[in-house]
C-alpha cells in the first residue's frame, strides 16, 4: 500500500502559509487586531501584499484563522485535562483554570479573538457553524464536564449544562480579559490584601466550582 505525500509545490505554499501566520501572530500577540494589516506584515516579512493576498483573501480571513489557531490551543490544552483518569472535582478545576492561564499567557492575542466588528461574541451556540468551529468544540468540552458532573451527582441535578457552561465560561472570561487589561490584578490599590495571581485563579475557579456542587440536605 502506497502512502500519499505531498507534491513539492503543495509544501511550498504550506510552508509560505505558516510562515505568513506566524509572523502575523507575532505581530496580533503584541497589538492586537487593530496593528495588524498585509501591508505591514508584507514588509516584516519582505513579501509583497499581493503574495500574502495569493493566501489570504482579507485581513480578516487571517485573522479568523488566527482566533482559530488560539481557541484550538485552548481546546488541545482543556481536552487533554478532561480526558484523563484523575477524580472529577480535580478535573473540573483544572479544566476552567487551564483556559484562564493559557488565555492570560496571550493577554493581546485572547483579548483580540473575541473582538470583532461588531463587538465579539463569547459562546454563542446559534452562530452558524459554531459546533464545528474550535470555539465551539473548547465550549463543548466544558459543557459535556457540567453534563458529567450532573449525571455522576458531583453537580447539583437542577443545573442546565448549556446555560451553566456558559456562566461558567463568561466568569472565566470575565477574569482573563482583567488580568489583561489591568496587569496588578488582582490588587487594585496599594495596600489591598491580596494574593499572588496563580493563587487568586485557583481561589475563583474553586469558587465557580463550588457554586455548581450537589450538597446533601
Amino acid at each position: 500500500m502506497t502512502v500519499a505525500t505531498s507534491s513539492p509545490a503543495e509544501r511550498r505554499r504550506n510552508k509560505i502559509r505558516a510562515r505568513i501566520l506566524s509572523a502575523a501572530e507575532t505581530v496580533f500577540a503584541r497589538e492586537g487586531a487593530e496593528g495588524l494589516s498585509i501591508r505591514r506584515l508584507a514588509e516584516n516579512i519582505d513579501y509583497s501584499p499581493a503574495a500574502i493576498y495569493k493566501y489570504f483573501s482579507s485581513k480578516d480571513e487571517l485573522v479568523d484563522e488566527l482566533k482559530e489557531s488560539f481557541f484550538e490551543l485552548i481546546l488541545e490544552n482543556v481536552h487533554r485535562i478532561a480526558d484523563t483518569s484523575t477524580p472529577f472535582a480535580d478535573r473540573a478545576r483544572d479544566c476552567l483554570s487551564t483556559y484562564i492561564r493559557v488565555a492570560v499567557a496571550k493577554p493581546h492575542h485572547y483579548a483580540a479573538a473575541f473582538a470583532g466588528e461588531s463587538g465579539g461574541t463569547g459562546p454563542v451556540d446559534n452562530e452558524p457553524g459554531f459546533d464545528q468551529s474550535k470555539k465551539g468544540r473548547a465550549f463543548n468540552v466544558l459543557r459535556g464536564m457540567i453534563a458529567e458532573g450532573v449525571e455522576i451527582g458531583a453537580f447539583r441535578s437542577d443545573l442546565d449544562p448549556s446555560l451553566a457552561a456558559k456562566s461558567a465560561w463568561a466568569s472565566m472570561h470575565g477574569l482573563a480579559m482583567m488580568i489583561a487589561h489591568i496587569p496588578t490584578y488582582p490588587a487594585l490599590k496599594d495596600g489591598q490584601k491580596t494574593m499572588a495571581r496563580e493563587a487568586f485563579i485557583d481561589f475563583h475557579v474553586d469558587q465557580v466550582v463550588r457554586g455548581m456542587e450537589a450538597h446533601d440536605e
